[in-house]
């Protein structure tokens, strides 16, 4: 990011990272559907046909609704699993392709918290994308990935 030392975002919990659309998805391991299946306190049987849709055949994700919102979104923007929600929503917007400047600006337009809060360094961002239990602790917003 060329001319760039650093980086601002805060949630503002408006949840537009929690909406899609079309190619468009949540990246969820097996850890972490057992965490949410524990958490609802669901049969992995019922989570798997609910909530869980393959993207490809190493990858599954969260089954977004038919208006590509993410099913744990609540009418109040709240997320229904926030503590036990994937490394993929607790790492937005920190991803590898959305910190380069246009991505970034891009990005900006759909996700009203960016360019928000305090200036986090770029080194910090990198450093932490490498370890992402160490991401600043503005990341605190559910988030939706696109496929491909």
């Amino acid at each position: 990011m060329e001319g760039m030392t650093g980086l601002r975002f805060r949630c503002t919990g408006c949840g537009a990272c929690c909406t899609g659309g079309a190619g468009h998805y949540v990246e969820i391991g097996q850890a972490e559907q057992e965490a949410i299946r524990d958490y609802l306190g669901l049969s992995r049987p019922w989570f798997r046909r609910r909530y869980v849709v393959p993207v490809n055949d190493k990858v599954e994700g969260i089954r977004l609704g038919a208006d590509g919102r993410c099913p744990f979104l609540l009418d109040d923007r709240s997320c229904r699993i926030y503590s036990v929600r994937p490394l993929q929503c607790k790492t937005y917007p920190w991803w590898p392709e959305l910190i380069r400047p246009a991505a970034w600006k891009a990005e900006a337009l759909r996700c009203e918290g960016i360019g928000q809060g305090p200036v986090i360094a770029l080194a910090t961002i990198r450093r932490n994308l490498k370890r992402p239990t160490a991401l600043p602790p503005s990341v605190k917003a559910p988030a939706t990935r696109r496929k491909g």
